[in-house]
């Protein structure tokens, strides 16, 4: 047993340790590139400001992989800012598993994790800080079927294997549609893959089989929804002729509801996102008790509501401000 005495002394060293100098948060996203993953940098960067300012010296590090699908680079960046020593690290794993081991070993060599945007299969991260992606899909599969009124074919483009995230949204998707028997999928099974470009290609594949028939389609991330749209508005099925649901925020998207081709987006909080990851690694390394599960919300947007403030601020997060872009 640890005499009171040295346990004291050990809090306080510890404690000037966390006072004496800046913590060194290390942010790894699953990309750098696109609109969500900057939004979540946003609320990384007000909150290392706002925690500097109070009196915690906060110094931030962001870096992810060139691509969305390079799980060894993801990786190696985990392993080197462990190396490193880093205070803490908040990451988005591109793979529940494939992160697994990584975030073993930055725990183990006494560098807390918390995890955000997508879930990881494990129990050694400190907290999970994301939407509840579950049921964003229901609240898409929910209104897919209430603009086909019940009955009609649909195309689910999935994202890429191994994304917590993408595939929670996908399940729950499949979910609400069971509640409808007149719905038929006639494709679930195609991945639109990391890029535009990839995703592009995949969405010409599938409409060039199903383009002429299909009443509604849904895409769970950004870059597939911004590529199933354009796709469908350059084989005449645009402005709503397919009603086309997808998931985030990106100006792209948002045009595109504004324009008819796009009838819904569940919307999520990324500065929120990356605001409150920062802030719960930040409680955890002061020795401060935080929540096993954050959970940051998640909203329909239409062409009805996306002009109210509280739903336009989610579709045009102040990104660009706060990064200086």
């Amino acid at each position: 047993m640890i005499p009171r005495w040295l346990a004291c002394a050990c809090l306080v060293v510890s404690t000037l340790g966390v006072l004496g100098k800046d913590l060194t948060v290390a942010v790894i996203p699953k990309g750098t590139t696109h609109e969500f993953w900057k939004s979540v940098h946003a609320g990384a960067v007000k909150a290392e400001r706002e925690l500097t300012a109070a009196g915690t010296p906060v110094k931030l590090f962001w870096k992810g992989p060139l691509r969305e699908d390079d799980r060894d680079q993801q990786i190696q960046v985990v392993e080197n800012f462990t190396a490193r020593g880093v205070s803490g690290i908040l990451l988005a794993p591109l793979d529940s598993q494939a992160l697994v081991n990584p975030v073993r070993s930055a725990v183990k060599a006494g560098v807390p994790v918390v995890v955000f945007d997508s879930d990881l299969k494990s129990d050694q991260q400190v907290s999970f800080v994301a939407t509840d992606n579950f049921q964003g899909g229901r609240i898409a599969g929910q209104h897919v079927a209430a603009l086909l009124k019940g009955k009609g074919k649909v195309i689910l483009l999935r994202y890429q294997v191994g994304s917590a995230s993408t595939e929670a949204r996908e399940a729950g998707f499949l979910d609400a549609l069971k509640e409808h028997r007149d719905i038929r999928l006639v494709s679930s099974d195609q991945y639109a893959g990391p890029t535009r470009e990839t995703a592009y290609q995949a969405s010409q594949n599938l409409l060039n089989r199903h383009g002429q028939d299909v009443d509604a389609v849904f895409c769970p991330n950004e870059t597939s929804t911004i590529a199933m749209t354009k796709a469908l508005r350059e084989i005449g099925r645009g402005g709503g002729k397919v009603k086309m649901v997808g998931f985030d925020s990106g100006s792209q998207s948002v045009a595109d509801m504004r324009n008819g081709d796009v009838q819904a987006l569940v919307v999520q909080d990324p500065m929120k996102m990356g605001y409150l990851g920062v802030k719960t690694l930040v409680a955890h390394i002061q020795g401060r008790p935080v929540e096993k599960r954050i959970d940051t919300s998640v909203v329909l947007v239409t062409g009805e509501n996306m002009n109210r403030p509280e739903v336009a601020a989610l579709l045009n997060p102040p990104f660009k401000e706060i990064l200086g872009e």
